[in-house]
């Protein structure tokens, strides 16, 4: 197939791409390379995509409309994932108008990109963030998702929105994705694993949040793009039994679906650090703070659906996957 993958120099992006283009997909990647973080890492991820032959990449803003229209016209795409996004809850405190742009704008162009080139299936990054206020564990995509607690949750869930509007008007398939703390090799600079990992190869403190009292779904990296893998190649159908009487937010009778891709398995702020410092053979000075503005205590995937519906639940233990980490790490930066 040939497929769109926005955000291609991202995290998440990368190791799709790569994954998509290892099983004999032609890849297009779509990436602005912007300096949220070090734009040199997301360029070094780009050098290793090209050595694929049937990866392209276009470097392109999601907020240029003229040019979202004419990546639309020049190919004609089986499939779209869409990942590129304004990513960060702390940052989205300080810059609202960068989630703007990206999130709502962008996400507009790539909808009607889509709409008016009868892509059949687009699949979108949503994120755990939407559930924003819900305290019922394990998050579930059948619960309500309408008290989010930070501007980029809020747009994420509005994605969703918009891509169930299109889908119940223009019949577009949209599947989004609600990803739980994704974590490993080639990760995002701004995360806390590899915040704290400088930090305590540098000797610096780790700053931790709610006193350490915090949960998270770490989901290894590999478990995340063969969940969006499986989820790509199934088309989002409608869901016939779906009633308006006792609407369920996770489908529709539209072509639309939601699916939670997380570890199922939630693991204490403190073990992860321990596991940290076990791989690293250093013990962490730590900072001990109040909790953030826009962040939640826990964090906990409940992934039955998407076991239903393409068989896989994601399973990389944190220890495994810390290992991982610390060892591209060391070998990246030389440390």
């Amino acid at each position: 197939m040939k497929i769109l993958v926005t955000g291609a120099a991202g995290f998440i992006g990368f190791h799709l791409s790569r994954r998509l283009l290892e099983r004999g997909d032609r890849v297009v990647g779509l990436d602005n390379v912007n300096d949220y973080y070090d734009p040199k890492l997301k360029e070094a991820r780009i050098k290793i995509l090209d050595k694929y032959s049937e990866f392209s990449f276009e470097r392109l803003d999601l907020a240029d409309r003229e040019g979202i229209n004419a990546c639309f016209s020049n190919h004609a795409f089986d499939r779209v994932v869409h990942l590129a996004a304004q990513a960060g809850v702390r940052y989205s405190l300080t810059n609202p108008h960068a989630y703007i742009d990206s999130n709502l704008v962008g996400f507009t162009n790539i909808l009607e990109g889509c709409r008016h080139n009868e892509v059949p299936h687009l699949v979108y990054a949503s994120s755990s963030s939407v559930y924003g206020a819900n305290e019922s564990l394990p998050f579930s995509i059948h619960d309500n998702v309408d008290h989010p607690v930070s501007l980029y949750a809020a747009t994420k869930k509005a994605n969703e929105l918009m891509a169930h509007t299109y889908s119940h008007l223009y019949g577009l398939p949209t599947t989004g994705l609600r990803f739980f703390t994704v974590y490993g090799p080639w990760g995002r600079p701004d995360m806390a694993l590899f915040l704290f990992t400088d930090a305590i190869l540098s000797g610096r403190p780790i700053k931790v949040f709610n006193h350490g009292d915090m949960q998270r779904d770490f989901t290894y990296i590999d478990d995340i793009v063969e969940g969006v893998v499986r989820v790509t190649d199934q088309v989002a159908e409608p869901n016939a039994s779906w009633s308006g009487k006792d609407p369920d937010p996770g489908t529709s009778k539209a072509p639309y679906r939601i699916y939670n891709i997380g570890n199922n398995s939630p693991v204490e702020l403190m073990d992860m650090i321990g596991a940290l410092e076990d791989h690293l053979g250093q013990k962490a000075e730590k900072n001990f703070m109040d909790m953030q503005p826009g962040d939640v205590k826990a964090t906990y995937a409940d992934v039955q659906d998407l076991i239903d519906d393409v068989d896989f639940k994601p399973a990389t233990p944190i220890e495994e996957g810390i290992e991982s980490f610390v060892a591209w790490y060391r070998e990246y930066y030389n440390r």
